[in-house]
């Protein structure tokens, strides 16, 4: 059986997205980034980069979401466009423009307007900025399609979801005023049988919740080369 390693973040939502859509079986082995799980030997042997998720399918392991979502889109052969050069290039390009554009700078966002020490009001304005620049792209899209490659639901929609949930604490509040056609995806991706059992998985397993000087060492420790230099 499959065995998705899992923490309740962003990345990890669209593998349980896509697996919990084709019904696919599988094994929730939770990971817990803010005890340090992601650190230790064993699963730094799984997944070098010590994130989540990380899959294991028998004796396959891969990590990175994207690559994860196209090794088991190409198993399962569900939510694919048609194989055309020009339909999986569309495909392709905005899996990697979440890939590489809203993952990193969201991520940054959340983390210098919630997490970094002053002085900040640099970073902060970069990110946001740049997380703005990106979601427009986004709505933009979506004004002009139902879903991200037009009229039928599929894998860059289940990788775009567990990004879209988060844009309130990426942006701000009200952002999604600005950002309707995001919203009405947002709902319409939600609604979903296969999302409410994603996300429950949040509650079917126990995490830290607490931020405390253990937990910002496992999810920054860049921090500790800081507290070494003396800075």
């Amino acid at each position: 059986m499959i065995k998705l390693h899992f923490h309740p973040t962003p990345n990890p939502f669209k593998i349980a997205l896509y697996l919990e859509e084709t019904e696919t079986p599988y094994e929730v082995i939770p990971v817990d980034t803010r005890k340090g799980d992601q650190h230790t030997a064993a699963y730094k042997h799984l997944n070098p980069n010590s994130k989540t998720p990380t899959l294991q399918d028998g004796n396959i392991t891969v990590f990175d979401s994207t690559a994860i979502l196209l090794y088991l889109s190409e198993k399962i052969g569900q939510f694919l466009p048609p194989n055309t050069a020009k339909d999986r290039s569309e495909m392709l390009q905005w899996l990697m423009f979440i890939a590489t554009g809203i993952g990193p700078y969201c991520g940054q966002s959340v983390h210098f307007k919630h997490f970094a020490p002053e002085p900040k009001e640099y970073a902060v304005n970069r990110y946001d900025f740049e997380a703005w620049r990106h979601w427009n792209i986004i709505e933009e899209r979506l004004s002009q399609h139902k879903y991200m490659l037009g009229d039928t639901y599929g894998i860059v929609d289940i990788a775009l979801w567990p990004w879209a949930r988060m844009i309130p604490r990426i942006l701000n509040d009200d952002a999604f005023k600005s950002l309707p056609n995001i919203k009405r995806f947002l709902d319409e991706v939600s609604a979903r049988p296969a999302a409410q059992r994603a996300l429950a998985l949040q509650s079917q397993h126990e995490f830290k919740t607490t931020l405390d000087d253990d937990a910002r060492k496992a999810l920054f420790p860049s921090n500790e080369r800081l507290k070494a230099s003396g800075a």
